[in-house]
């Protein structure tokens, strides 16, 4: 009995050794998390990470939850406590890294005022996102919504006032570069602008504010991992200033790191 438990114990530690010192798998969006991610990879050797890049099939909170990753970086929390509802799942935020504004972007028009009547908006089709959206619209001057407060989420039944009588229309957000080929508008987020060669800084023609904006991109893992040390070091390497500054170098205002 004393040598099988000995050879358990050795078995049981050259295991654990093993998993501790396994690369962490992190699920991201192409652009900017993959790159962010990756420049971290490419300045923390001691730090073994694996990128694993999102396309639009997999569903990254669903890959958490089944183990098939130990954390992700693509989504802000309002989006992620939607698919803690959704999924009947808890996650754990474990750093607060950037900030994508949303923005305005046409093929059609060169300025908001040139906006015809009737005209055709495209928007998120997630809930979250959606909101933006219209908040967006709003502090454009566009529509007028029944609350003013971004943190309330609005839909387009909450629409008071459409004095351009706007069409809006919702689309799936990975789609929406594409709209601008048929609608006068489309409302991006800053990824996929960016994946579509859009330079929100530049191109937009008006753009979320980052002062108190809620929807900070976020590292989220499990509970149980949270306090794994790979976790830990990967959110001290993105909340750091050599992060903060590559953010900045990077994507000269069309990300904006949360922390200095």
């Amino acid at each position: 009995m004393h040598k099988k438990m000995i050879a358990t114990l050795a078995l049981f530690s050259l295991f654990s050794t093993s998993a501790s010192a396994a690369a962490l798998r992190v699920a991201a969006d192409p652009v900017p998390h993959s790159e962010i991610l990756n420049h971290i990879k490419a300045t923390d050797k001691k730090l073994d990470l694996e990128v694993i890049e999102l396309n639009g099939n997999l569903n990254a909170n669903e890959l958490l939850a089944r183990g098939d990753v130990d954390a992700n970086y693509f989504q802000h929390v309002p989006y992620l406590r939607d698919q803690e509802k959704a999924l009947g799942e808890k996650f754990a935020v474990v750093a607060t890294v950037h900030i994508e504004p949303l923005g305005i972007y046409s093929h059609k028009v060169k300025t908001l005022k040139d906006l015809p009547e009737g005209a055709q908006v495209a928007v998120p089709n997630n809930v979250t996102n959606l909101s933006r959206a219209l908040y967006l619209l709003q502090t454009s001057g566009l529509i007028t919504l029944k609350n003013s407060s971004a943190t309330t989420l609005a839909t387009s039944a909450d629409i008071v006032d459409n004095p351009h009588r706007l069409k809006i229309i919702e689309v799936e957000a990975p789609q929406l570069p594409r709209a601008l080929d048929d609608a006068q508008l489309a409302i991006i987020n800053g990824n996929y602008a960016l994946q579509a060669g859009l330079v929100p800084s530049r191109d937009a023609l008006a753009l979320e504010q980052a002062k108190d904006n809620p929807y900070a991109n976020v590292l989220v893992t499990t509970p149980k991992l949270a306090k794994d040390p790979r976790i830990l070091q990967l959110a001290s390497d993105l909340e750091s200033k050599q992060t903060a500054e590559f953010i900045r170098q990077q994507y000269k205002g069309s990300v904006i790191p949360v922390n200095p």
